[in-house]
């Protein structure tokens, strides 16, 4: 195992990744949820330019379910360590959505008691239906997909991880930035297992890493596309990672760490998607 690797805390096999994660305690356990401080979060002003973004982590992290549900239809899903994963990290992600949305009434922005089922009934019947078909082709190519479901996945739980850190750096509102850093901590492990699945099936074989390559140089998009509009999507990505110093974060932290994926070496896709959009933004907003 090179000096990379072992920075990088690589598993030899799947179930060390499993054991791993099933070993580490939640981070929002009861404690730190009880000590969530609800009551101070009025006293701190919120700028009203992350109401839309706060709206679209809430509904993508309770979205979960779906993705799980979709997952499960494909060799994937029913992959035993990647099925005993999903179970725990569905549970996590509604959690996470719960959160943010108290936040949001704490902070003063209403939301309907029937949120949950509004937001999953506004899901475009397109997007249920090309997921269907998306089903049925990976399912030709069985296990020899989960690399680029793996690969895809990290992708996503690092985006979502680091947009979180971005979101209580420019927001600072100290008990968002608390309610996030807990959530955070749970993202982190959800990459790091996604990376490192992907890792172990990409590196068994070139034709995999030949396939998961041109999904998601061909195929990726940010995550909450199609579940969401993809106006709102640009709009949380240009917010988050607006101007160089947005877009070199999320190279350093999410395309960078892609690139060290069997077969991914170069590829600047995600990192292309991520600037076209936030730069395309930022232009039309002058």
């Amino acid at each position: 195992m090179d000096q990379m690797n072992r920075g990088l805390g690589v598993f030899e096999t799947e179930k060390d990744a499993l054991d791993w994660y099933e070993s580490k305690p939640r981070a929002l356990s009861k404690e730190f949820l009880s000590s969530i401080p609800w009551e101070k979060v009025s006293d701190y002003p919120l700028n009203k330019q992350f109401i839309p973004v706060l709206l679209y982590m809430r509904d993508v992290e309770t979205f979960t379910e779906i993705y799980y549900q979709e997952l499960l239809r494909t060799p994937t899903g029913k992959d035993p360590v990647i099925g005993r994963f999903m179970e725990r990290w569905s549970e996590e992600e509604q959690l996470h959505g719960e959160l943010l949305n108290r936040f949001l009434n704490e902070a003063g922005f209403e939301t309907r008691k029937e949120w949950q089922s509004e937001s999953k009934s506004a899901i475009p019947l397109r997007y249920t239906f090309e997921n269907y078909v998306t089903s049925m082709v990976t399912n030709l190519f069985g296990k020899r997909f989960s690399g680029a479901h793996m690969a895809w996945g990290a992708i996503n739980e690092m985006m979502t991880l680091q947009g979180y850190r971005r979101l209580w750096q420019l927001a600072e509102h100290p008990v968002l930035e608390y309610i996030l850093r807990g959530i955070a901590r749970e993202e982190s492990a959800h990459a790091k297992f996604y990376w490192s699945i992907a890792r172990l099936k990409l590196e068994r074989s070139v034709p995999a890493q030949k396939l998961a390559r041109f999904v998601i140089s061909k195929f990726w998009s940010p995550v909450g596309q199609g579940t969401k509009p993809q106006a709102e999507t640009d709009y949380l990505i240009a917010t988050l990672f607006e101007g160089a110093d947005g877009i070199s974060f999320f190279d350093r932290n999410v395309n960078q760490r892609i690139e060290r994926l069997p077969g991914f070496a170069g590829l600047k896709t995600v990192r292309e998607r991520v600037a076209g959009i936030a730069l395309k933004e930022a232009i039309e907003t002058i």
